[in-house]
């Protein structure tokens, strides 16, 4: 019998190591090392796990002149947020994982999807954490029609790729990627080995046999993907569905994909009937009282591919202890510490000594620099007690020497601003349009304090 071999390998990055040391040397993280089993291989099986990992069985160099340019179909999913996250649909070949927190709803869209795609097409969906009567029930709950997608109850890589290389479907569902094992890697499932090996060979499926492979995967605490990072350098597309626990919507979006926008957004809402898509993602996130308060702006962000209006709520108040607290909800803590050095440097108001709270209504995450701007107003508006106009919308770069730096897509900004019907317009002096938007007032400003002096 042959000796049973033994690796240390990082949980976080996926790095190898002789023996178990308490911080990896590649990701900088600390007891994130682990001790798993590898089976002893054999030539014939080392040569044929490496063979066509790219789809490709000839291996014949070719010049980039000779490679067929011929464009493939892409394949709608019924939901045209998911198609817009996902670069304009299913592309034959790929190899995409959805995570998100429990409960979000990841099973409930991809059982939407294959439901529908199942009078069009074949399809597959394999679940391994659920029962086939589990899935069958949550199918008759939300009136999806059942007679036509195949299901699959299986939890061994190779049987799974065996199954639908006769089944032969166009899209495959793997429910979930951390429950799935490989006969030949003894750690248990889950298990980082597991974990990439299961990827590896169902990427590889999919790029030999032109199937699109759907992958759900589990997410850790701090709300990133469980599992080594290969398993996000493997796969092709990698989107997150995510949602607060007291909010029907949901937020996906994109952080990895080879065939279209990275950080594209997709807005549904979970309802009885299942997720149903947000069109007008701007309107759930302007649901403003009538009465004008202090502290509270609408700004204009860039998410992927389209502009986003989000209201921004911030309040300043005197601070009781020696250390003032900074608390940010959907934005960048970091970008609030230097915004505040900016206001007191080139705004002339100091706010060493209040409180700052800043959220993002909604539960939207922004990351678009674009939001610096209204993040000022807002600040300035609470400190000072007076409130700003309702039809004011503002965007815009703010630099550390005080200046306002332009953005991306100004003139989309502003008309999807005018479309629901602001009337009034802070912008960077770049981005002044050559012609405004009809009965819009675009006020265009360099420096931060023609910004305050606009107010």
């Amino acid at each position: 019998m042959a000796k049973s071999k033994t690796a240390f390998v990082c949980g976080e990055c996926g790095a190898e190591f002789p023996r178990w040391q308490g911080q990896c040397s590649e990701c900088r993280e600390w007891n994130t090392i682990t001790e798993i089993r590898l089976a002893p291989a054999t030539a014939a099986s080392r040569n044929s796990r490496f063979a066509g990992y790219a789809g490709v069985q000839d291996n014949k160099v070719q010049t980039l002149s000779e490679i067929a340019l011929t464009e493939i179909p892409r394949i709608g999913s019924g939901f045209r947020e998911l198609d817009r996250v996902l670069g304009g649909g299913l592309v034959p070949g790929s190899a995409i994982l959805i995570g998100g927190n429990p409960g979000a709803g990841k099973s409930t869209l991809l059982l939407q999807v294959m439901c529908g795609l199942a009078g069009r097409m074949k399809t597959l969906y394999v679940t391994g954490e659920e029962s086939l009567q589990q899935v069958a029930m949550r199918a008759q709950r939300l009136g999806l029609p059942n007679d036509q997608l195949r299901m699959l109850s299986e939890t061994g890589v190779e049987q799974i790729c065996h199954i639908a290389r006769e089944e032969r479907p166009a899209v495959m569902v793997i429910d979930s990627i951390q429950v799935m094992h490989v006969a030949e890697v003894q750690s248990a499932p889950g298990s980082v080995s597991q974990v990439r090996e299961a990827a590896a060979q169902l990427t590889r499926f999919a790029k030999q046999q032109g199937v699109v492979i759907l992958m759900v995967g589990h997410v850790t605490k701090d709300g990133t993907l469980a599992g080594p990072k290969v398993l996000e350098h493997c796969i092709d597309c990698s989107v997150l569905l995510d949602g607060a626990t007291d909010s029907r919507f949901r937020t996906l979006r994109s952080h990895k994909n080879r065939f279209g926008a990275v950080n594209e957004l997709g807005v549904f809402a979970m309802t009885e009937t299942g997720m149903k898509e947000v069109s007008n993602p701007s309107a759930i996130f302007l649901s403003r009282g009538e009465e004008q308060t202090t502290g509270s702006v609408v700004m204009v962000i860039w998410e992927g591919t389209r502009p986003l209006l989000v209201e921004l709520q911030a309040l300043v108040d005197y601070s009781q202890l020696a250390n003032p607290r900074r608390v940010t909800v959907g934005l960048e803590h970091n970008r609030l510490a230097l915004l505040l050095a900016v206001l007191h440097r080139h705004g002339g108001m100091q706010m060493a000594d209040q409180d700052v709270f800043v959220n993002v209504v909604g539960g939207v995450r922004v990351e678009d620099t674009g939001a610096d701007l209204a993040l000022l107003l807002a600040l300035v508006s609470s400190f000072r007690d007076r409130p700003l106009p309702k039809e004011l919308v503002v965007f815009g770069e703010v630099g550390l020497s005080g200046e306002i730096r332009p953005v991306a897509s100004g003139q989309e900004r502003l008309m999807e601003a005018a479309k629901h019907g602001f009337t009034r317009a802070i912008v960077p002096w770049a981005n002044r349009p050559k012609q405004p938007p009809a009965g819009m007032d675009v006020i265009a400003v360099k420096k931060l304090d023609e910004a305050l002096a606009a107010l």
